[in-house]
């Protein structure tokens, strides 16, 4: 079989189109790459998806934590602190857990004129359940970049607005909002890198991979497994997520620059990649 031809037969085997069954025997360096570039897809999804979704969340619990009221306050820092301090490895763990047991704990409601039956074996599922997991993870650790940020925000700048009148949500949108998003950019830059790094996380978590549709280290365990020789599947891996962490930073960079286009060239704050040994 020839390069071209695996690439079309393999190329999106992880998304269940192509070729159903895996190469078993005489492995070649392009089977590898289309292979584990193929599981890459479920990398970018999960991660694409949760820090979209999880942005949004992380905006809330740094206002909430930021606000005065305790009944907003408190559960955002409970939020923060449960997601901040355990491994990701065991949310995964106890996430499937309690999303085998919905099931039994019975899921229809009853509006008294009508009973709804709700479906939840789909959170077994990795494409959903390991979803939610990085989606509340990373709004733990974004809210907390941006609490530090609303934080950090001068009060000149606050002062100068209450001085003209700008009060309310006018002041949180052209003030405090875009203060606090060029303030935090370059933690949140790394943030994302590390999420995506995490995705490989789902690979050794509860949640199975169906018909062998798994994410790129899975299908660079298969080839490890097979050949018993890691040091090709493994470096292959570690390539594409190089890729990846620099489309992050390339795309992170330019709203960076977006942010801060107001400022001279020489006050824009870099962003640094700054790897977390432990999380």
């Amino acid at each position: 079989m020839s390069c071209i031809e695996t690439i079309q037969n393999y190329a999106f085997r992880s998304m269940g189109f192509g070729e159903r069954l895996l190469p078993r025997s005489d492995f070649t360096l392009c089977d590898q790459f289309t292979l584990i570039g193929s599981g890459l897809i479920w990398n970018v999804y999960f991660g694409v998806l949760a820090l979209c979704l999880g942005f949004f969340l992380a905006v809330a619990v740094a206002m909430a934590k930021a606000s005065k009221n305790p009944i907003a306050r408190l559960p955002a820092e409970w939020f923060i602190f449960i997601f901040r301090g355990s491994p990701l490895f065991i949310q995964f763990f106890f996430a499937y857990e309690l999303f085998v047991l919905l099931p039994k704990l019975g899921t229809d409601i009853n509006l008294g004129f009508v009973e709804i039956t709700v479906e939840t074996r789909w959170l077994t599922k990795a494409w959903l359940g390991a979803l939610i997991v990085l989606f509340l993870n990373t709004a733990a650790y974004s809210g907390e970049i941006f609490y530090g940020a609303l934080k950090s925000i001068p009060k000149g700048d606050v002062e100068a607005a209450d001085a003209y009148g700008i009060t309310g949500w006018p002041r949180f949108k052209k003030i405090i909002w875009p203060t606090m998003l060029r303030l935090a950019w370059p933690a949140y830059t790394n943030e994302a890198i590390f999420l995506f790094h995490a995705t490989t996380l789902v690979f050794f978590s509860g949640f199975p991979s169906w018909q062998q549709r798994g994410d790129a280290l899975y299908y660079a365990n298969y080839f490890a497994d097979k050949t018993f020789n890691p040091f090709v599947p493994y470096p292959i891996l570690a390539f594409y997520f190089i890729l990846l962490t620099l489309c992050v930073i390339g795309v992170y960079g330019m709203i960076n620059k977006r942010l801060n286009r107001h400022l001279p060239e020489n006050q824009v704050r870099r962003i640094k990649v700054r790897p977390q040994i432990i999380r």
